[in-house]
């Protein structure tokens, strides 16, 4: 069963994180994540705000996990870790 990778991000320095994501997606791809938004218009309705939203598809909740948790993605993430505040979750789909 596919899962979704829910990001909220507010970026403190940009340069930085463009280092990051730069490298991120190629990544996210090799685990069969599909970008369904980044950093589109959003209304916040409740909770903390954040400037950037990213929600990837990932074929499933171990594939999402197996990214994130993979030596290059951990990698890529030092990029993000001071030039970003995030919060991440991965939720599995219904069908």
């Amino acid at each position: 069963m596919s899962a979704l990778w829910i990001s909220h991000v507010t970026v403190t320095d940009p340069q930085a994180y463009k280092s990051y994501a730069t490298r991120a997606v190629d990544i996210i791809a090799e685990y069969g994540g599909v970008f369904l938004s980044r950093g589109g218009a959003h209304r916040q309705l409740e909770g903390t705000a954040h400037e950037r939203h990213v929600v990837v598809r990932f074929p499933s909740l171990d594939a999402a996990e197996k990214c994130y948790n993979s030596d290059a993605y951990q990698a890529a993430l030092m990029y993000a870790q001071g030039a970003s505040e995030r919060q991440l979750v991965i939720v599995q789909e219904t069908q």
